[in-house]
């Protein structure tokens, strides 16, 4: 092969490289593409925060085992930790007991859409 047939074959591989790469920036979003539903919001920010207290907790009890953390104060330190943790478990089951009915229900109605049977 020829230079100058090297050099357009490489360009042409380039290109279309490029374009391949690029694509999925240039698609336009699928409709079928579902943003979370807003019922579900405050849980996620709840169950985030939980997660939040439980690995402090976690942490400072380890940071106590090691020696890092003396008893006085991982007293003082595990007290609001524990707090914040009850809270959010507190207020995860209140959004729960507030969007299980709707949540069945709406099982219930894509089951009957679906032809599916509900179980018991």
């Amino acid at each position: 092969m020829s230079v100058p047939v090297s050099v357009t074959l490489a360009a042409l591989i380039a290109v279309g490289a490029v374009f391949f790469v690029a694509q999925p920036f240039f698609r336009r979003r699928r409709p079928d593409v579902r943003e979370p539903q807003p019922a579900l919001s405050p849980r996620l920010a709840l169950l985030e925060r939980r997660d939040r207290a439980l690995a402090a907790l976690k942490e400072l009890e380890f940071d106590h085992r090691t020696g890092k953390i003396s008893d006085d104060d991982y007293r003082a330190l595990l007290s609001p930790l524990r707090r914040e943790a009850a809270e959010t478990l507190r207020g995860v089951a209140v959004v729960d007991v507030r969007t299980e009915p709707k949540a069945r229900a709406k099982k219930r109605h894509l089951q009957a859409a679906a032809g599916v049977e509900a179980r018991r």
